[in-house]
């Protein structure tokens, strides 16, 4: 039996399908990306949520995520340097990542070269991936994990069933980061159900990834049993605190985060897993994250992974319609490069921050605002400390970015390891009893001052630069004299969001 040339390299499948030979644009773009993304980390300052990881004691699970973003933030600021761009390599790493897995999922349903490059530039340089790359988030982290598990079943559907203990693998790897995937897997479930192909459903190999996700997830999951399901909580304290945004804000982020220039990319993706059999059921993971979304109304960010995953999907038709066409070229890459300059300075730290307050970007994202202000704004702490005559006073902030930016630069100013009643920092013990002078940071103050019997203002945090981030304008008070033993006073501190 003789073998075609396309079968002995590999270009055609089983099924007949061209698929392309190479992934070489995706580890160009990736590549370019990393670059890009390590120059970015050296601009503005930490983001509030890495102060907070970086501090978090080394536990299996907290009251707000899984263990594993912490960790690497821990991880990196211990062995590498206690710098912002230290802490985001594995962000670049992850974000580069997503990237290539984005070239493999419009290679694997039957993209040529150019879809990949077009897949793989596209997303390299898109608004809120390249946001996410550029900040160590548990959203950066689970971008990679969320779509290889996509690339996965794609495998498993097409190439060998095998595949799909990877998915179950990596699954329950995306559980120690967070509990979203759970619902990605559902996705993929009802839409091989609904929407085909239904064999594999009928078949043990699904099941056993499965089963294969549980055993990973298995520690992850008992840390949520034996702390009350914390994750739940947190999910409802954030629909609390963010419902009407994130439902007014969804119809943004589904045009900006890959941008308003490839919209109609990853809507003709849609398209496109429709009017393809084996990749119709990558509408399921689609709708169900779009739904959750909407109505748990936590974070508006929840779809990204499946909006890439569809633009990646478009990029196969917009090929097609490139054709041999050398304007249309032209006018796909003018508008892919068009997006990546407006997304690099939205999203990286290309405005100096001395004049960045003068700029829309703050009010357009805040992972840019609230990189802004930290070392200026424990200094301030510092000074109303130093008011204080007690020397067994200790500070409280409000949030745990505070707290986190007072554990960072604190020391060197003379503060104590700071107290904070949000999120994992409010299930830790607080101040201890006998401390009576206490210098309180940010806005809960207005609902707390009354559990002491004098609160004075001194002082107000100000960045210098501008800036309206959440701690603009806060205030920084001296406070003494709790009314409350401290083992009553501190659970009234304690709040998620």
């Amino acid at each position: 039996m003789t073998t075609s040339a396309g079968e002995a390299t590999g270009t055609v499948d089983p099924t007949g399908t061209h698929r392309a030979a190479g992934i070489r644009p995706a580890l160009l773009a990736a590549a370019a990306q990393v670059v890009v993304l390590t120059v970015g980390s050296i601009g503005y300052g930490f983001h509030r949520d890495e102060l907070y990881f970086r501090m978090l004691a080394p536990a299996w699970g907290y009251v707000d995520q899984p263990p594993l973003t912490p960790w690497l933030a821990r991880t990196f600021t211990s062995l590498v340097a206690d710098e912002a761009w230290a802490l985001r390599i594995p962000a670049t790493m992850a974000s580069a990542a997503s990237v290539v897995l984005l070239g493999l999922v419009a290679r694997e349903l039957g993209g040529d070269r150019r879809a990949v490059a077009f897949a793989a530039w596209g997303a390299a340089f898109a608004g809120l991936p390249l946001a996410l790359g550029h900040v160590l988030l548990t959203s950066t982290i689970d971008l990679p994990l969320t779509l290889a598990v996509v690339l996965a079943v794609l495998l498993a559907l097409r190439a060998n069933p095998r595949w799909w203990l990877v998915a179950g693998a990596v699954a329950g790897l995306a559980t120690w980061n967070r509990l979203l995937v759970p619902m990605l897997l559902l996705g993929v479930v009802l839409g091989l159900a609904v929407l085909g192909p239904r064999a594999p459903l009928r078949t043990r190999w699904p099941w056993l990834g499965a089963v294969v996700a549980a055993v990973v997830a298995a520690p992850n999951l008992a840390y949520q049993w034996q702390h009350d399901w914390p994750q739940l909580a947190m999910g409802r304290a954030l629909a609390e605190s963010n419902a009407a945004d994130v439902r007014a804000d969804l119809p943004l982020i589904l045009l900006i985060a890959i941008g308003p220039p490839l919209v109609v990319v990853w809507l003709a993706g849609a398209w496109e897993a429709w009017r393809q059999p084996r990749a119709r059921w990558l509408l399921g993971p689609a709708i169900v994250l779009l739904a959750f979304t909407v109505v748990t109304a936590a974070q508006p960010h929840y779809p990204l992974v499946m909006i890439a995953v569809l633009y990646a999907v478009g990029c196969l038709p917009l090929s097609r319609w490139v054709g041999g066409h050398a304007w249309r070229l032209a006018v796909v890459v003018g508008l892919i490069a068009l997006n990546a300059v407006v997304s690099v300075v939205i999203a990286l730290p290309v405005v100096p921050v001395t004049a960045l307050g003068g700029t829309p970007l703050p009010d357009i994202s805040t992972l840019v605002a609230d990189q802004v202000g930290w070392p200026r704004y424990v200094g301030q702490v510092a000074s109303v400390a130093a008011q204080s005559d007690d020397p067994g006073s200790v500070v409280i902030t409000s949030n745990y970015g505070e707290a986190g930016a007072v554990a960072r630069y604190g020391p060197a100013l003379g503060l104590p390891a700071p107290y904070s009643g949000h999120n994992e920092l409010g299930t830790l013990p607080g101040p201890p009893e006998g401390t009576s002078t206490v210098v309180f940071v940010g806005w809960q103050l207005d609902d707390v001052s009354h559990l002491f019997a004098t609160c004075s203002v001194l002082a107000r945090l100000d960045n210098g630069e501008g800036v309206d981030n959440e701690e603009q304008g806060a205030p920084v008070a001296l406070c003494q004299d709790p009314v409350l033993p401290w083992a009553q006073l501190w659970p009234q501190l304690a709040h998620l969001d």
